[in-house]
């Protein structure tokens, strides 16, 4: 018998590929059928992880499963945009995301934005982190309203337009040169 006060470590059972999928939009599926129950879906969020290999995971400390997720597991569906007290001695916004499972992240140095390129559309895919290796996809409607927030920036050398929050710049896209030439 264990002194007491120790905590015994017990292996999780991997219970394989659970038939879950995260669509793009959003919205959660089990065996093909969307999940209708948000207190469900959230809850099987809050044990969402990631694996070194970029698989996702739903894991408890009892078992684990592997799940689908087909671009992130979280979709930004709101901004706020607030002045904040971060520190910083110049930029002092803050921009806080609400995602569709109505969790709320502020960008900044824990919680980074980023933005993709699609290689054939050339089409942005922005993202702002949520938890370690978890993202939110920033929907059309929300990024439109980060670029009407965006600056111009230099960012090694080049000139960039990007936003700023916590005291953190994130580039959000070139600056479109614009040619004087004369005809």
């Amino acid at each position: 018998m264990p002194a007491p006060g120790t905590v015994l470590a017990r292996a999780k059972m991997d219970c394989g590929n659970y038939a879950i999928r995260i669509a793009r939009d959003g919205t959660w599926y089990y065996r093909d059928s969307p999940i209708q129950r948000k207190p469900l879906v959230c809850l099987f969020a809050s044990v969402l992880r990631r694996g070194e290999d970029g698989s996702y995971w739903l894991e408890t400390p009892a078992e684990r499963g592997r799940i689908e997720v087909e671009d992130a597991p979280f979709l930004a569906v709101e901004l706020f945009w607030r002045d904040c007290d971060c520190g910083c001695a110049t930029k002092q916004q803050c921009l806080t995301f609400r995602t569709n499972l109505d969790e709320m992240v502020t960008a900044g140095a824990a919680h980074p934005i980023r933005v993709a390129i699609c290689p054939v559309t050339r089409e942005p895919r922005p993202y702002v982190t949520v938890r370690p290796g978890l993202e939110a996809r920033i929907s059309r409607a929300v990024f439109y309203e980060l670029v009407a927030l965006a600056q111009p920036e230099t960012v090694d050398g080049r000139e960039v337009l990007g936003v700023w929050s916590e005291g953190v710049f994130f580039p959000i896209d070139e600056t479109p040169a614009i040619d004087m030439a004369a005809d």
